[in-house]
């Protein structure tokens, strides 16, 4: 490998990750309405999955999403049918309120709370598990170590500006977090981010093979 392949690989990374898509928007939606300890405890979630996909890419497990109509549909409908439950709970929640004193909103929901909502609907999605088999090859040289090593090794370069940029989408969101506490604004963000599951979840439901 070469330090221009792993430059070229992030430089991609980095574009496809803060283009919007379920993760980014995900971690988005979770910063604003309930600060930055929410957004970064899902974005640990969503990047475990992403080092699952790439394990599996790079194993060739991936493959036999990609050849299995019936495992993809499989996958496929357990992680609208999450991403429906998340829309359902959100629904469901109750007016955050906020501590005077920090000027912070609070969530007391644990981490590994957050860090699972991340991680299944990361690891749900076999739409991702398609992307690593299609993106990681092109970034591979068949020379040097091997190609399996290769795309482990980038796919640890994805995850790791993935969850750089996610944080910074949480600190950045999280700032405003304390604004959600009005009554208004938080009703209008609650159903927003039950729209936002609603369409993510619709999206995977009508995606192809």
């Amino acid at each position: 490998m070469t330090i221009t392949q792993i430059l070229s690989f992030a430089g991609a990374s980095i574009l496809l990750t803060l283009m919007p898509g379920p993760d980014i928007i995900y971690v988005l939606t979770e910063s604003l309405t309930k600060g930055l300890r929410t957004g970064v405890s899902v974005a640990v979630g969503l990047v475990t999955g992403v080092l699952i996909h790439t394990t599996l890419a790079a194993t060739g497990l991936s493959l036999i999403i990609q050849q299995s109509e019936i495992v993809f549909s499989v996958i496929k409908y357990l992680g609208a049918g999450y991403l429906f439950f998340l829309a359902w709970s959100a629904s469901q929640e109750k007016q955050l309120t906020l501590d005077q004193g920090a000027g912070k909103v609070i969530d007391d929901r644990t981490f590994f709370q957050l860090f699972r909502k991340g991680f299944f609907m990361n690891i749900l999605n076999p739409k991702v598990a398609l992307f690593f088999i299609a993106f990681l090859p092109q970034f591979i040289v068949y020379e040097g170590i091997s190609p399996m090593w290769q795309m482990i090794i980038l796919g640890w370069v994805f995850i790791i500006q993935a969850f750089l940029i996610f944080v910074m989408v949480s600190m950045l969101a999280g700032r405003f977090a304390r604004f959600f506490n009005r009554p208004k604004f938080q009703t209008f963000a609650k159903w927003g981010k039950v729209a936002v599951l609603v369409l993510l979840g619709l999206s995977l439901i009508f995606a192809g093979h």
